[in-house]
């Protein structure tokens, strides 16, 4: 029984179209958004997010009679499901997403699309500056290199004036980024 979005009923629902399910050998990662009456809304994982995939969930759970409308938006990964919201279409949508080889999981690990966008920015200057320098320089050893410059700068400019950011925080700034950025290519090089 269904009272107000929250399921009370320990039977597992009935499938109603079993033949057009196949599941999956990897599981697709999702998350519940949003569950209201008639309407669940989930976001699925970055990894999953390609047309083919989503466009499949959505044609096999449109195949379902206590769907009424499936909306998918591969960009965001967000999968809108409504349902009639009549007792049991909830645990039916749910079993149908479980056969497709659907997992419910915290889908928010990992990086964001910004972050991601970001970091193939980064990668891509970095094989750039990489291919302007013959593979003399890259941005690990750049960036903390124009960190320490600037702190050696404010050194001799300004001398140990405390009340401005110093130049040994400047400093310490560059040899953090150094280290951590070489830390993490050392950890990339073992796993390749």
């Amino acid at each position: 029984m269904l009272k107000n979005g929250y399921s009370t009923s320990n039977k597992m629902p009935e499938i109603i179209d079993k033949a057009s399910l196949k599941t999956t050998a990897k599981p697709i990662s999702t998350k519940v958004v949003s569950s209201t009456p008639g309407r669940l809304r989930l976001r699925v994982a970055h990894s999953h997010r390609q047309v083919e995939k989503m466009q499949h969930i959505a044609d096999v759970l449109s195949a379902n009679s206590h769907i009424n409308q499936v909306k998918t938006n591969v960009s965001h990964g967000s999968i809108v499901i409504n349902h009639d919201g009549e007792d049991g279409s909830l645990e039916n949508v749910l079993a149908t997403l479980k056969d497709l080889g659907i997992i419910f999981a915290d889908v928010t690990e990992g990086n964001t699309e910004a972050a991601a966008g970001i970091s193939s920015a980064v990668v891509d200057l970095n094989q750039r500056v990489k291919q302007s320098t013959h593979g003399a320089f890259d941005l690990r050893i750049l960036f903390p290199l124009g960190l320490a410059s600037l702190s050696l700068r404010q050194l001799l400019n300004k001398g140990l004036q405390l009340e401005i950011i110093p130049w040994y925080v400047l400093a310490w700034y560059a040899f953090d980024s150094f280290i951590k950025l070489h830390v993490n290519s050392q950890k990339q090089s073992t796993n390749e």
